[in-house]
């Protein structure tokens, strides 16, 4: 009798499994069809949005699109918060909340653009060939509508409650809040909560492509002083060589000793020199006065650097800092590199990610899907994330062109795609990661 009963409940669990196969196309055909059914709210939602004026600075113009988002989310079931910004001088971050079981899943997406409240790119504007303009657009208020429809669509089907999200909008990353401690910590935070960090910038702009690695971004100053006097005494042992002239050897020195650093780039942005120099970081605007006959007595430089790995930034700043203490006679040089976005290197993990990701683009018929070249995408909030998660991946918003211009312009037929795949990224998750 034993024998019998376990033999049937042998074959139910064979029943049940290959039901279980059989069903998940079924599933994920039907997370596809609710997608596309919820298309014309999606792209009424992305009009909205693009609508209101984000720029960084325009703190209520931020937290309105925020509020738009966060009613959006609270329909869902989410448990929201909108974190003031006030401690690190911005508008403030949307926080959402979903699940206690399942792999855990942070999302990532912001809510600013750089487009401020004065400037006369404003409004949302459908063009041929199914494209269409708008500050944002795909910078990233294309992504955060993704994310909303694709939580949307899980819970519509009954399938979100099988894992654990968070969603971190910010409202600063174009232009981030100071100190990075405070105004990074909602994604640190739910970054060491998570298994999988998932963003949802543009990338590089190419639907075939996803981002497994950025390179990190800092910025840097370099003041140099010189002996001023009149120019006919500069090389001189009493003169020595001015301001300018070291400036000039120190930038030299930095280009021929990093420029072949594995993905590293530094640029100097801006140079001002002569007798007196001043430069103001909030307008990014500088003045300077000198003469050619007399020596300069200052100089500031200020760059920028990008590193893929944190190996390549602390070998370029050990070697920058060698470089300015080499001064030449009677001149001297402080260096001093800024906080600012980690690298995230590449790793195994991230590449499995992609795979899947790949995976199920080739299952829709849209085709494989890449790395991108870590220098066709900038820095973005995901760094922050992703030394604390097993494995992360970017660029898995709506796609475009002209990002950070008047001409940004995005490709509509990316924004179903890109749902379908992330919402069936997120079901496979639910089913396959493990968990604890």
């Amino acid at each position: 009798m034993k024998f019998r009963i376990s033999f049937i409940c042998s074959l139910m669990l064979i029943s049940l499994a290959i039901n279980a196969a059989q069903t998940q196309p079924q599933i994920e055909s039907k997370i596809v069809d609710t997608l596309n059914q919820q298309l014309p709210q999606a792209q009424a939602l992305l009009i909205e949005s693009v609508n209101i004026n984000s720029g960084t600075m325009n703190f209520s113009g931020v937290k309105k699109v925020g509020m738009l988002f966060k009613n959006e989310l609270e329909q869902l079931g989410f448990e929201t918060q909108w974190q003031d910004g006030a401690e690190f001088g911005r508008a403030g971050h949307l926080i959402a909340r979903y699940g206690t079981k399942g792999p855990k899943i942070l999302m990532i997406g912001h809510l600013d653009t750089v487009f401020a409240k004065t400037d006369a790119f404003q409004t949302y504007q459908a063009l041929a060939d199914n494209k269409a303009s708008g500050p944002g657009v795909t910078d990233m208020k294309g992504g955060d509508v993704i994310i909303i429809e694709v939580m949307r669509a899980l819970k519509h089907l009954g399938l979100l409650d099988d894992v654990s999200i968070q969603i971190v909008m910010t409202g600063d990353e174009e232009r981030s809040g100071k100190p990075l401690s405070a105004s990074k910590a909602a994604i640190i935070n739910a970054a060491k909560w998570a298994d999988i960090a998932l963003g949802f910038e543009d990338g590089d702009g190419n639907i075939e492509t996803a981002v497994v690695a950025r390179r990190g971004s800092v910025d840097w100053q370099l003041d140099v002083t010189g002996r001023p006097a009149h120019s006919s005494q500069i090389f001189s042992q009493k003169v020595g060589f001015g301001a300018i002239f070291e400036g000039a050897r120190i930038l030299d020195t930095f280009r021929q000793e990093l420029a072949n650093l594995g993905d590293l780039t530094f640029n100097p942005g801006v140079i001002l020199g002569g007798t007196e120099v001043n430069f103001e970081d909030e307008t990014a605007i500088g003045t300077t006065f000198g003469k050619n006959n007399v020596v300069a007595q200052h100089l500031i430089v200020k760059g920028g650097i990008r590193a893929l790995t944190q190996d390549e930034l602390n070998t370029a700043k050990t070697t920058m800092h060698k470089i300015v203490k080499q001064n030449l006679l009677h001149t001297s040089a402080t260096l001093v590199i800024g906080e600012g976005y980690p690298p995230m290197a590449p790793t195994q993990q991230n590449y499995q990610l992609l795979q899947w990701y790949s995976d199920i683009s080739e299952s829709l018929g849209y085709g494989k899907v890449a790395a991108v070249n870590p220098r066709n995408a900038g820095a973005a909030d995901i760094s922050f994330a992703a030394e604390h998660v097993d494995m992360a991946l970017d660029g898995l918003g709506l796609m475009g062109t002209g990002g950070h211009t008047k001409g940004e312009i995005a490709d509509m037929t990316s924004f179903a795609k890109n749902m379908h795949k992330a919402a069936l990224l997120i079901y496979r998750i639910s089913q396959q990661y493990p968990t604890d």
